[in-house]
């Protein structure tokens, strides 16, 4: 087997396991009738401590520490896991993966994708956050909640989270390849209640990706984290109800790349279109939006929280463009439906954890900036909507129909922002709204770092990201007519 940047300790270090076992295990798995096998080994410890009313009430340490098989044979998969890695064990779960697989029904043979380019290095943390004192991080929640009550009388009560996770994996194949990778987390997160007048409103901001503790504190940017937090929570005092109805409406930047995430970037994994069960199944190579959209999926930007050295097949990440002036021109692929759909390897294979089987996910997904100056956007609307920030959302993968509830947004009135709104929601198709982009601005902008993504029932951390841009003729719903 080759090793990329593995010394010999990795293996017992962190899994107690000889790397000389790996070929007896996958040996097993693979039998005499499938056609490739992978071993994932995950170590994951995982820490929070939470602040309310003042005090911290709540601090949580778990680890983790297991291992996947995979077995293909033809177009059949086969998965066993287990949380006691042992020798015995392993070849248990292979076994039973390998007869999952092979006794299954099988319809087309599959053409295994093979892994390019170079492993990255993209988070190199000296310290993670788990090492830190508790003692440093119960005082920085302390230093948040004093700071936010300080910045209005009207802040009646503060919640602080601070996440970390610090993962180990170890990625092994049939085909000779051991890719390992230590992945750390952080998330820092405020939350401020405001009161007057017997209304009561919240707001809510954070950040944070695969950073050390000095994130937050040497740049202080957990006090710009409160004060926003703060500013969202006041604005939403005197926010009047949405208009309903078809508008042009303008997204600002960064976090409304959400909708686009999940609108559009979620047709074009490669699970959904091998299927056809994706609004856009077959249409590499067709326009699909505004010839001003390009938009990309990239797991190789250093320190996001979307992005991870290598996915959890062992492929190196890629930079995928994915719409190019409008053109559709990838999917996001896993090995499995790479090997199907007979593309190429573009290191989107994720999983939750080692209990879960790898299917295609996104990364940091984006839409590269424009020509537009963001204020001519604003002044190119004569009655519309401005969304700062969503909350919650829905998608139907295979009609594209979304609906998204905008947790900040004002009304555009003779092309000047005016009124905050509360309760509008955005509803709209996919395929169909980026064909309404009319507009892309120079100012692209990704989010904090608090994104995580849901598929059947697996969860990943993820990026998105967004210039303004202006959609014409998108349906509002709201509480006013």
């Amino acid at each position: 087997m080759t090793q990329q940047n593995l010394p010999v300790a990795f293996f017992n270090d962190n899994f107690g396991i000889r790397a000389g076992v790996l070929d007896k295990v996958l040996e097993e798995a693979l039998g005499k009738k499938a056609d490739y096998a992978d071993l994932y080994f995950e170590y994951r410890r995982n820490e929070g401590v939470s602040l309310e009313e003042g005090l911290v009430k709540n601090c949580s340490q778990s680890t983790a520490n297991g291992v996947g098989v995979r077995v293909l044979a033809d177009t059949k998969t086969g998965y066993a896991y287990t949380d006691d890695i042992t020798i015995e064990n392993l070849e248990i779960a292979a076994r039973t993966a390998r007869y999952i697989a092979q006794n299954r029904p099988s319809q087309v043979p599959a053409l295994a994708g093979q892994p390019g380019g170079d492993v990255h290095d993209l988070y190199p943390i000296q310290t993670p956050v788990n090492d830190v004192a508790l003692e440093k991080k119960v005082a920085l929640l302390y230093d948040i909640d004093k700071f936010a009550r300080g910045l209005d009388p009207r802040v009646k009560n503060v919640f602080v989270s601070l996440g970390s996770e610090y993962k180990v994996i170890l990625v092994a194949t049939s085909q000779g390849l051991v890719v390992g990778d230590i992945q750390p987390l952080t998330r820092l997160n405020v939350t401020c209640i405001a009161e007057e007048e017997g209304q009561r409103q919240i707001g809510s901001f954070g950040g944070g990706g695969r950073v050390e503790f000095g994130f937050f504190v040497d740049s202080r940017d957990y006090e710009r984290y409160a004060r926003e937090a703060v500013r969202q929570a006041i604005l939403n005092l005197s926010a009047i109800d949405a208009p309903a109805g078809t508008m042009d409406v303008v997204l600002g930047p960064g976090w409304p790349g959400i909708l686009l995430h999940e609108a559009i970037g979620h047709g074009l994994e490669g699970d959904f279109n091998r299927k056809k069960t994706s609004a856009f199944a077959d249409r590499i190579g067709q326009k699909v939006a505004s010839e001003l959209c390009t938009v990309v999926d990239d797991g190789t930007m250093p320190s996001r929280r979307g992005s991870i050295n290598v996915d959890d097949e062992g492929t190196p990440t890629h930079r995928t463009v994915l719409i190019e002036n409008g053109i559709l021109t990838r999917y996001l692929q896993d090995r499995l439906n790479a090997g199907l759909m007979r593309m190429p390897l573009t290191g989107n294979g994720r999983r939750e954890s080692y209990a879960h089987i790898p299917m295609p996910r996104m990364t940091n997904t984006f839409m590269l900036a424009g020509e537009s100056q963001p204020e001519d956007i604003i002044h190119s609307v004569k009655k519309g909507l401005y969304a700062v920030s969503f909350g919650g959302g829905q998608v139907d993968i295979t009609s594209g129909k979304f609906v998204f509830s905008a947790s900040e947004a004002y009304l555009i009135e003779d092309g000047k922002v005016t009124k905050p709104v509360k309760g509008a929601t955005l509803i709209g198709n996919g395929p169909d709204v980026l064909t309404r982009v009319s507009m892309v601005g120079c100012d692209l902008k990704l989010d904090e770092g608090v994104g995580t993504c849901g598929k059947d029932g697996q969860s990943v951390p993820v990026g998105v990201g967004l210039p303004t841009i202006r959609i014409d003729g998108l349906t509002v719903g709201g509480t006013k007519a």
